[in-house]
């Protein structure tokens, strides 16, 4: 998994695509996040918009091989984990986008609640935004990753169930993300909030069942097949 892991980073670091979804996610930030807003405010609008950032990365990652060489890759270390190589490494780099974003925006917030009254501990701010970003992150890998081959194989159907996708993960009742951000955005009102930590882990719960199910559908050659004919 590690050459795997490898592989795949290599692929994407060189083909440049990774420049339009963070050039699409900075421009984002710069409108959405401003200078001296509340910092709760400020981290559940910059974890929000890594949900569709992650997906589209996700999207990237699973599309970016050549036919042939998806095909030597998958005879070599088998098609399951070549296709789980390619989930985990945008997950990874869209966590480490996260982490980023996460630091940036506790530096040029004010720790402060919407009205201005009542203190917000940075610590805890920073642990709370980087687990509702990690949430996000998780959230919207599944999205990608079902938005995708081999789930879906026609590319206008997969940028549009992406679209999709994230919208409802973030609006949805009871959707981890929606929970997550929303915690945040409470608690930038009454300055009392708690680090979402059972949202993040039912994302991880639910973006491991989707990793396990468009895994097995990777491996069957039908699947694969199909998705190259529509290519």
């Amino acid at each position: 998994m590690t050459a795997l892991l490898r592989y795949h980073a290599a692929l994407l670091l060189r083909s440049q695509r990774w420049l339009a979804p963070l050039l699409l996610y900075a421009a984002v930030l710069a409108v959405g996040v401003q200078s001296g807003q509340p910092v709760l405010d400020s981290l559940g609008f910059a974890s929000a918009a890594l949900l569709p950032v992650t997906a589209w990365a996700v999207q990237l990652c699973v599309t970016q091989e050549p036919p042939a060489a998806r095909a030597v890759a998958s005879a070599a270390a088998g098609p399951r984990r070549v296709h789980l190589a390619a989930l985990l490494t945008a997950t990874g780099c869209a966590a480490a986008l996260a982490a980023v974003t996460t630091g940036v925006v506790l530096l040029v917030s004010s720790p402060l609640t919407n009205d201005r009254t009542v203190a917000v501990s940075r610590p805890s701010a920073a642990i709370a935004g980087l687990l509702t970003a990690l949430c996000c992150v998780l959230l919207g890998a599944a999205v990608g990753a079902l938005s995708t081959r081999p789930v879906l194989s026609r590319r206008g159907w997969s940028v549009a169930a992406a679209v999709l996708g994230s919208v409802l993960a973030l609006v949805t009742v009871g959707s981890p993300a929606r929970y997550a951000v929303a915690t945040l955005v409470t608690g930038s009102r009454t300055g009392t909030f708690q680090p979402p930590a059972l949202p993040l882990l039912g994302a991880a719960v639910l973006a491991v069942a989707v990793a396990v199910l468009v895994c097995r559908i990777a491996a069957r050659p039908a699947s694969d097949s199909a998705w190259r004919l529509h290519q």
